[in-house]
């Protein structure tokens, strides 16, 4: 993996031509006790009646031109103290969830579709999981739902008027989001970002936010509030503001290179990742395995099979990605990996899916052509107990091409995910 510490070009600090001076106070009266005048007497502090401490920082004007901004410095730094006088109601505070109704019905007055697409934005790509209470979802998934739960109310609150002509998604929505003034989005600051999950999973999920935000999957402005440092480069913010030496600069750094190892395994390998496909745990007993590893973990399983009644062509039949690394495209470059690997063998590869983010990815990528749209699903084969089709699911089903028109060797442009692959099975 590339070093973590490389800027992007032009990403140096330099000075905000505009900013503004916020300035916090905080106060807090004294209870005397005997234990309190001890503690002073063994520590020299002054007697006093009430203890004040100020923090200040200049933070960039909210009707500049920016997208993202971080906000981080140690704990008892004045962050959120700050982040409160800086952005008023726009800091996203804690929310209750109800502990009978599923996430998805807690986000407001938003389309199935829009819902999803938040979701994905945050890394949170389990359909299983959605349909789950807030209190019974493990901590990296709740820290998902709350933010995607302050985007949603970001989304609802940049519709028009109401009246007016309600906005759609897709290329309309992101049409829109391009055209439209940074300095005139809603705002979301976001604080503890990250802080209850695990160091890895906190930088997929900024990376998923940074990839939905600016390629205007959300139409809103977003400011990360942390203690934690690692997720800088993988916000790419356009400025940060360190509340521990009090410093403040537009920084915008790259994201760090993701090389992905992708290579045959063995069908052990579907037990880490069985419980987690959101159809169905069990696995074909001659199905072809792949496994992609990034720093020799495993991040991603996909399992493919012959096509029934179709010589030379092969399906995919199981396509997974851990919960921890979803929503920056592993699993979809896992299947263009394999792809490859089948047509290394004079194979052909289909995938057919239902999944909304599958779903785009294929109908704009130039790898992949459209076969067939099954508004009601495949029917159950007759050659086989074994394969229960999609009856009554609305299925698209692509065939990978190729690497076509991005270089000879399938080289993908910068800042995307890399991958090695090899049909050698790993022991």
């Amino acid at each position: 993996m590339a070093s973590s510490e490389t800027p992007a070009p032009a990403g140096e600090p330099r000075p905000i031509s505009s900013t503004r001076n916020v300035r916090a106070v905080l106060r807090c009266r004294l209870h005397d006790s005997d234990r309190v005048r001890q503690v002073a007497r063994m520590f020299d502090l002054p007697p006093a009646s009430t203890l004040r401490e100020t923090f200040a920082a200049e933070f960039p004007d909210r009707k500049a031109e920016w997208r993202i901004g971080l906000v981080v410095g140690p704990s008892g730094s004045g962050k959120t103290s700050l982040a409160r006088r800086a952005f008023g109601r726009d800091l996203a505070g804690a929310v209750s969830w109800p502990a009978d109704r599923a996430v998805l019905d807690c986000l407001g007055e938003m389309r199935v579709e829009e819902i999803v697409q938040v979701f994905t934005a945050v890394g949170f790509g389990a359909p299983p999981s959605w349909l789950k209470p807030h209190h019974v979802l493990s901590g990296g998934e709740r820290f998902r739902c709350d933010l995607a739960r302050a985007l949603a109310a970001a989304m609802i609150a940049a519709r028009e008027p109401a009246g007016g002509k309600r906005r759609k998604g897709g290329a309309q929505t992101m049409a829109a989001g391009r055209t439209r003034s940074l300095a005139r989005l809603p705002l979301v600051a976001f604080d503890e970002f990250t802080s209850a999950v695990d160091r890895t999973a906190a930088r997929i999920a900024s990376a998923a936010l940074v990839k939905a935000l600016r390629g205007g999957g959300i139409h809103c402005r977003f400011v990360a509030i942390t203690c934690h440092y690692d997720v800088a480069e993988w916000l790419e913010p356009d400025w940060i503001v360190d509340t521990g030496p009090g410093t403040t600069h537009w920084r915008q750094l790259r994201r760090p290179a993701i090389e992905l190892s992708v290579f045959r395994c063995r069908q052990c390998a579907w037990r880490l990742f069985a419980r987690h496909h959101y159809l169905s745990g069990s696995l074909n007993f001659g199905s072809r395995c792949f496994l992609a590893c990034w720093s020799d973990t495993p991040v991603a399983f996909c399992a493919t099979l012959p096509l029934l009644g179709r010589r030379g062509i092969w399906r995919i039949s199981r396509l997974v990605t851990l919960p921890d690394y979803q929503g920056i495209g592993i699993g979809t470059r896992l299947a263009e990996a394999v792809g490859d690997l089948h047509r290394q063998q004079r194979d052909r590869l289909r995938l057919t899916t239902s999944h909304p983010a599958m779903l785009s990815h294929c109908s704009r990528s130039a790898r992949w052509q459209l076969a067939r749209v099954m508004k009601h699903g495949s029917h159950k084969c007759g050659f086989t107990s074994r394969y229960t089709g999609s009856t009554g699911r609305s299925v698209t089903s692509f065939e990978y091409l190729g690497p076509a028109g991005e270089g000879a060797e399938g080289t993908l442009p910068p800042g995307r995910i890399s991958t090695t692959q090899s049909n050698r099975q790993k022991p």
